[in-house]
């Protein structure tokens, strides 16, 4: 840690205590972890309780983390505010923006190349801003983060949605847009909903093939994609102690999957250790000194349900190994019944790929497991029956694998490295052996498997497991494949049965320490003030921010339907990332692919619509949008259920700001989509009767009205021009109805 996080850590352990006790007596009850770690970080306590679910509460989040995909927007937006230098400690991560292709050195120096003018940008405007950058093969942010910056108690907000990776560590860690990390690094209180809270009481000991990513992947079968909505998951009891800091922060990092605010464990031996492997002694002993503060208190893990929303128990010595997908990261089967599953859903039982890594499962425990699969395999003679990749997770963990053999014995057995980066996690992957459209079968230890997520082909089926698993059936290319129970023919006519998993906690060496393509921030602003950001008038990839015009203050009236979407509309649907990472920093380029990826309940095409103003038919969504802007047309997106799940990535939202979206109708909402729309001044609204939805026919407008008396709970009614109305809701606050009338959140932030 640098000088002002190290200050920033001492400060708030110094005061932590004081801050809970005064929680606890506004409460006048025992508190969650969850409870104690927000509360101790609130701007200012609400004359009366806060019903959770309900209220918006303003936090002061101690830093903010950005990965380049996002950091990009949201420094573009932070320029906008005049301010000199961030006021928290904040950090840049070079992760999205390198493709995987033919392995880590060739990768990451066309990383370089590729993307020159946007890592001079992230770097000029670290230096000018007071912000610690981290230069491309470096690591993946929430790794880093986790081993340079997650502390027990804090309170971090990240632009990515995988952000709650620091829970692991005891953290209250919030993936956000770029909005509202802009708002923090600004200097002001961050608005939250107050979450629901979630109890998970973990019992008994994982064993064998069982592992932290089943707990996860049987919690997403539990709560479904958007069982997590508004909620912090705690997980709790003598269970969750025997797991390790980095699994716990696999399982934290995954909450992300079920629209969880956040997820987070309380502190224990175990995240101690992992301190004092990552070197930070010192906050594991001022840790050890506030442990009390850093979990629940003894009353509510006695009688859970008193204090929790919601309480499950996990009983970890009955867990077994489990794959999730495809298409979704909740559609959960044990691996005993992949076989079944195979035959009855025509799933391609032939694995194309097995990719392991990532954010979520790169740590040094799964990379020992991993390769102890591997070692077994090895042994017998046996090599990897399908290309098989390998992302580490930081340059730590790369030295440290390689140092220890891990990597030598992947490598032998037909591993390819990647860059330590996230690749094909998030699309950034570039595959010659499929056809576009071609029916296949991919296995990761990644985090999500959306349609097109990882390669952009529609028919690529994703499976999502432990990294161990999907190293076992690697050797023998089948997703029916059970290495539990089932065994594999060996070159000298044997037959082999992989043993159970085992793995290492830690090093027993210690990491290899490395701070490669670090560059910590000047503290000094009199030697920063005269840094030049840089930005090419003629670059396509960045250009400065349009001023959204304000609100007319009169209500919406004929807006057209651009589009309604059908089932399961992402934020990859929204805006894509692959190869269009590249333009997230140029607003008017990365909109070219708004909505490309949502298929239309009118005529159920992808990417296409009807043009209501000429009557042409299946023209591209942005097409439509640029020429009803042209004309001064409003328009409106209908969706359904969760509307805008999985990335934080804000162009989702500024995309149909910028190409004149008035409104966002939809069943229901992902939370952190919902606030980009409102930082952007677009209007989220959803029917009170979820039925109304089918009540939207092609060539319908739409009237918003009741906008002249916004205001919190007020009431909105939308009238279609058949003549049929019906009541929709918002949860726009005081402070939201502001941005929606000055036009965005940046507007009153500009420099008047």
């Amino acid at each position: 840690m640098e000088a002002q996080d190290k200050k920033m850590v001492q400060n708030f352990y110094a005061g932590l205590s004081e801050k809970i006790a005064k929680a606890k007596a506004y409460f006048n009850r025992p508190l969650t972890l969850a409870e104690k770690i927000l509360f101790s970080h609130i701007d200012s306590f609400p004359k009366s309780i806060p019903e959770r679910g309900k209220e918006t509460l303003n936090f002061r989040p101690d830093r903010v983390a950005m990965q380049d995909a996002t950091a990009q927007m949201a420094l573009l937006q932070f320029m906008v505010t005049g301010q000199d230098t961030v006021h928290v400690p904040s950090s840049i991560h070079c992760d999205h923006l390198i493709r995987a292709e033919t392995g880590s050195k060739s990768d990451l120096l066309r990383a370089f190349d590729e993307n020159k003018e946007v890592y001079d940008f992230l770097k000029t405007a670290a230096e000018r801003y007071g912000i610690g950058f981290w230069d491309a093969g470096s690591g993946i942010i929430h790794q880093v983060v986790l081993e340079q910056y997650a502390f027990p108690g804090g309170l971090m907000i990240g632009t990515d949605s995988h952000t709650p990776n620091a829970g692991g560590l005891g953290m209250v860690a919030i993936g956000v847009g770029g909005a509202d990390a802009v708002d923090v690094m600004a200097g002001l209180p961050w608005g939250l909903l107050n979450p629901k809270l979630v109890g998970i009481k973990l019992t008994g000991k994982l064993s064998g093939w069982a592992s932290p990513k089943d707990v996860i992947l049987k919690v997403a079968g539990l709560l479904t994609v958007k069982g997590g909505t508004g909620k912090i998951i705690e997980y709790f009891g003598e269970g969750a102690e025997t797991i390790s800091c980095t699994g716990k922060a696999t399982i934290t990092n995954m909450g992300a999957e079920l629209g969880a605010t956040t997820s987070l464990f309380a502190y224990d031996s175990a995240m101690k250790r992992y301190l004092d492997a990552t070197e930070r002694l010192w906050v594991g002993e001022l840790a050890d000194k506030n442990k009390e503060s850093l979990r629940s208190d003894p009353e509510v893990y006695t009688d859970p349900k008193k204090y929790f929303d919601e309480v499950y128990e996990i009983d970890l010595s009955k867990l077994e190994p489990q794959w999730v997908g495809p298409h979704t990261p909740d559609l959960l089967r044990k691996v005993s019944e992949m076989r079944d599953a195979v035959s009855k859903e025509q799933y391609a039982d032939d694995i194309r790929f097995a990719l392991i890594g990532s954010c979520t499962n790169s740590s040094y425990e799964d990379i020992s497991r991993a390769a102890y699969v591997a070692k077994a395999a090895k042994e017998k003679g046996l090599k990897s029956k399908i290309p098989f990749m390998v992302t580490p997770g930081s340059d730590q963990v790369f030295k440290t694998i390689e140092r220890d053999g891990f990597m030598g014995t992947l490598n032998e057995v037909g591993a390819t490295v990647l860059a330590n980066a996230c690749g094909p996690c998030i699309g950034q992957w570039s595959r010659s052996d499929i056809k576009k459209g071609e029916k296949n079968t991919i296995v990761t230890s990644y985090n999500r498997n959306f349609k097109k997520r990882n390669d952009g082909n529609d028919e690529t089926a994703a499976f999502i497991g432990s990294p161990e698993l999907v190293t076992a059936v690697a050797f023998s290319g089948k997703l029916s494949f059970n290495p539990l129970t089932d065994e594999l023919p060996l070159p000298d006519g044997g037959s082999f049965r992989f043993p159970e998993p085992k793995g290492e906690e830690l090093p027993k060496s210690g990491f290899v320490f490395s701070k490669a393509g670090y560059i910590a921030p000047i503290e000094d602003l009199s030697k920063r003030k005269n840094i030049k950001v840089s930005i090419s008038d003629t670059s396509d990839r960045l250009s400065f921010l349009p001023i959204f015009e304000p609100w007319d203050g009169k209500d919406f009236e004929d807006l057209l339907v651009l589009v309604k979407a059908l089932g399961k509309c992402t934020t990859d649907h929204i805006s894509q990332a692959g190869p269009w990472l590249k333009y997230r920093g140029h607003l008017a380029k990365i909109s070219d692919n708004m909505l490309i990826g949502a298929v239309n309940a009118f005529g159920g095409a992808n990417g296409t619509t009807t043009n209501q103003l000429t009557g042409e038919k299946e023209i591209s969504i942005p097409e439509v949008a640029k020429a009803y802007k042209a004309k001064g047309q409003g328009w409106i997106v209908v969706g359904e259920e969760n509307y805008g799940e999985g990335s934080s990535r804000e162009h989702a939202a500024m995309s149909p700001r910028f190409l004149g979206a008035k409104a966002i109708l939809v069943k229901s909402f992902a939370r952190i989509h919902e606030t980009n729309l409102k930082k952007q001044g677009v209007l989220p609204i959803t029917f009170a009767n979820p039925s109304d939805y089918d009540r939207i026919k092609e060539g319908i407008s739409v009237s918003i009205r009741g906008l002249t008396s916004l205001a919190p709970g007020s009431k909105l009614t939308a009238h279609l021009s058949d003549g049929y109305s019906f009541e929709v809701k918002h949860t726009m606050t005081d402070e939201q109805v502001e941005w929606f009338k000055a036009g965005s959140a940046l507007n009153i932030l500009r420099p008047k």
